[in-house]
């Protein structure tokens, strides 16, 4: 006798603003909040979780087209729920938003679907690690020497992350002398033995990012992302080079055949599970980077980014982003610790992991038109 198989019953969401504790800026953009877009799937009496940073108009889109799109159907079939949705999307574009909201909902059925069969994520996406690298990332260029120093060694000392990550690219790439003391003054601060990595955010032009990229060879960066525009696929091309370091780039990739268009101009793929279109298409963008013998590596959202990371054969490492690892911990129950710089995806607690804390959260709620 066959059992049919729970149901999607029910889709809503929620977008919160949460302030950063000062401004903050990368070379090409600064902030001074970050929006949270959480998905919840109701199927088989049970809640799934996911969620996005994006923008508050994703929560109609995820209650409207996306949430009639999957009304009805198995929560066990992930990938048919994604096939639907794709579909009714096709008339509003895929990248941008769209994808973002896509994704919020891919994660929680994933997560529901995993809840229901009593089975961690991870195992039910395919484990293959048992736990993966993490990096610090933050370093941004609005902190000045003593808070770009406090964060490096909070890192490198007290969690015992031995990879770290600062942003340069000032100003559009114009502040290059000061770009280059922050770089210095980082390795000073974390010694040898810790990996040295960069993220211009696009703010060079080709040629002033392959003079400084022989500065940083000198300090021993390792990875140098996004030195120009990710949309510059040549000039990405032209700065991998065998002595490195590393080109990186992906985190604005939202289907798979931008991807596909990428990966011959890097040495590493970024893929942020929150907008390429969840974990079904994370699972795709990670065999094409695959069958280009080329490792991918997760930007941002680090506590759902884990799951997907140890599923993923040619993975590197996770992006342990400053402002998404405050949000989660504050925001959920369940997160991971990345002290020693790995983490391990529970084997013992069923889906992510992850729940919302509601009280928490509540503050930070976004009342549509604000």
């Amino acid at each position: 006798m066959t059992v049919a198989a729970p149901h999607i019953e029910r889709i809503d969401a929620r977008a919160y603003q949460v302030p950063t504790p000062s401004p903050e800026a990368d070379g090409t953009l600064s902030w001074d909040s970050t929006t949270l877009v959480v998905a919840r799937v109701r199927a088989g009496g049970t809640d799934g979780l996911g969620w996005t940073y994006a923008d508050f108009s994703c929560v109609p889109l995820i209650e409207g087209k996306l949430a009639s799109a999957v009304a009805g159907k198995p929560v066990l079939d992930p990938p048919a729920c994604w096939t639907a949705m794709q579909h009714a999307i096709r008339n509003l574009g895929r990248p941008g938003l769209v994808s973002c909201a896509l994704s919020a909902v891919d994660i929680a059925i994933w997560d529901a679907a995993a809840r229901l069969l009593d089975v961690p994520l991870s195992r039910l996406l395919g484990r293959v690690h048992d736990e993966v690298d993490v990096y610090g990332s933050g370093g941004f260029t609005s902190q000045d020497d003593d808070e770009l120093v406090a964060q490096l060694d909070h890192w490198v000392r007290e969690q015992r992350i031995p990879r770290v990550k600062i942003k340069i690219g000032e100003s559009w790439g114009s502040a290059v002398a000061r770009d280059i003391g922050r770089v210095r003054l980082a390795r000073e601060t974390i010694g040898d033995d810790a990996a040295l990595y960069v993220d211009a955010n696009g703010g060079y032009s080709v040629g002033r990012a392959r003079r400084i990229a022989d500065t940083l060879r000198e300090f021993g960066v390792t990875w140098f992302e996004e030195p120009v525009s990710s949309d510059d696929l040549p000039g990405l091309a032209q700065l991998r080079t065998p002595d490195g370091p590393d080109i990186a780039a992906g985190e604005y990739g939202y289907d798979l055949p931008y991807f596909a268009r990428m990966l011959p101009s890097v040495d590493c793929l970024q893929v942020d599970v929150t907008r390429c279109g969840g974990y079904t298409e994370w699972r795709r963008v990670a065999a094409l980077a695959a069958a280009a013998n080329r490792e991918v590596s997760a930007h941002c959202a680090p506590n759902l980014s884990a799951h997907a990371a140890a599923a993923t054969p040619n993975f590197r490492h996770i992006e342990w982003f400053a402002d998404h690892d405050r949000i989660e911990r504050e925001l959920f129950y369940g997160g991971l610790d990345p002290s020693g710089g790995r983490v391990a995806p529970s084997m013992s607690t069923a889906g992510h992991g992850l729940r919302l804390h509601a009280d928490a959260a509540a503050e930070y709620a976004v009342k549509e038109g604000r």
